[in-house]
């Protein structure tokens, strides 16, 4: 028998990572990472999950006692509000005009509930009358939707949906896993019942932990679809209602875990919790303002470099996302290997396209510690050079100019 193979110690490229997600970590967040683990049960490791609750409370602007982490990416904590909150037969009515729109109805229907989708084109937002049409026709026990769609770089108003919701007694769902940290998302303004979100994206962590907060209303109603796993149940313990369709995202149970209880349903990513964490205390010390801001900068100064090089900027520009941009791939280029050569020849990463912008649309992201200036004109700089090699023509450095003077304070000129 050969020896096995061992392979080498990890030593790959420090590379700028300048896509839709994941973004480079910030480096006091892969600090906390190294933190030796603690038990689950240790008082001082409790005191940092509480501790993660109340920044968390400070990241979604919400008052919500029910703040705290998944462990899985942000679809972990997408699934587990979703299977929690709908039971089999019940209703939802999802505002879909994107892939992850998309995504949340293939869960609800894994959760056995009967959709409504209110669509639009990629590329546009959802009216809120039509939401509003659905609503009052359907009576749905829950209305979700995402609120920053990375595969359209849209952002929906979700105020209006908010209070629509309220006005017809359904909960409301949003996905924000692409705009915590990094756009506001106020969901005790919105009227939100839960909302979910990443590390990965603006928040400036590394994929693997979700941050999740739920109303009152929401966590009254997952409550009553308790049912205690029997290996830790007590004497006299109830259940109630429609269990719960999932162990692992079964939020009645996550939440008697993190709450005073400490009722055992897993064994928390210690090192996940470090790095949230972190990740939340840097957002607090920059000021969540400061922060939407310097998003706004970096994206608003990517656009307008794109466009000085001659390239359209996809979607409605009136719900563009502040911090990723949608480039339309002139059809005289080889999209994937502009996408290659990036990488080959900058060590920097952009995002490819899902569904119909397959092969048609690159996205870049300026999110978390990469939504800053030199991070923007590295980028720029790097993709004229691609493209130019790749014989599209325009003046050279016209990208960089263009970021630099939005950087110094000048309106971005509209494309000619």
């Amino acid at each position: 028998m050969s020896d096995p193979e061992i392979f080498g110690e990890l030593d790959h490229p420090a590379r700028l990572l300048m896509g839709p997600g994941p973004i480079n970590v910030h480096p006091r967040v892969l600090r906390a990472m190294s933190v030796q683990v603690l038990g689950q049960f240790d008082p001082e490791f409790t005191a940092y999950m509480n501790q993660t609750m109340a920044l968390y409370r400070q990241v979604f602007q919400t008052a919500n006692r029910w703040t705290f982490l998944i462990d899985g990416t942000s679809r972990a904590a997408i699934e587990a509000a979703l299977v929690s909150v709908l039971a089999p037969g019940d209703d939802v009515v999802i505002a879909n005009a994107g892939r992850f729109g998309l995504l949340l109805s293939e869960i609800a229907d894994r959760c056995g509930a009967r959709i409504t989708l209110v669509e639009a084109p990629w590329g546009e937002v959802i009216a809120p009358e039509a939401v509003e049409a659905a609503v009052a026709r359907v009576k749905p026990r829950l209305v979700a939707c995402v609120h920053g769609d990375t595969s359209t770089t849209m952002a929906q108003p979700i105020e209006a949906i908010g209070a629509i919701c309220k006005a017809h007694g359904a909960l409301l769902y949003v996905d924000a896993t692409a705009t915590l940290g990094g756009m506001p998302v106020p969901v005790d303004a919105w009227g939100a019942d839960i909302v979910t979100a990443g590390l990965q994206k603006c928040m400036g962590g590394p994929p693997g932990s979700a941050p999740i907060t739920i109303s009152d209303a929401a966590a009254d109603h997952i409550f009553g679809r308790r049912h205690v796993e029997r290996g830790i149940a007590t004497a006299g313990a109830t259940n109630s209602g429609v269990r719960i369709g999932s162990n692992y995202f079964d939020l009645a149970m996550v939440m008697d875990y993190w709450s005073e209880k400490r009722l055992n349903h897993h064994t928390e990513a210690a090192s996940m919790l470090f790095a949230a964490r972190e990740c939340a205390r840097v957002v607090l010390e920059e000021g969540l303002e400061a922060r939407f801001a310097r998003h706004a900068l970096a994206g608003a100064a990517m656009t307008a470099g794109v466009q000085a090089m001659g390239l359209g900027v996809y979607g409605d520009p009136a719900h563009k996302m502040t911090n990723v941009t949608g480039i339309l791939a002139p059809a005289s280029v080889d999209y994937d290997r502009v996408r290659a050569r990036m990488r080959t020849d900058f060590e920097i990463e952009i995002g490819s396209a899902f569904g119909p912008l397959a092969g048609k649309l690159w996205r870049i992201g300026t999110m978390g510690v990469n939504a800053r200036k030199d991070a923007v004109l590295t980028t720029l700089a790097a993709f004229e050079a691609v493209l130019r090699n790749e014989g599209f023509g325009f003046a050279s450095g016209a990208g960089v100019d263009a970021a630099m003077a939005v950087c110094a304070g000048a309106k971005p000129k509209a494309a000619s």
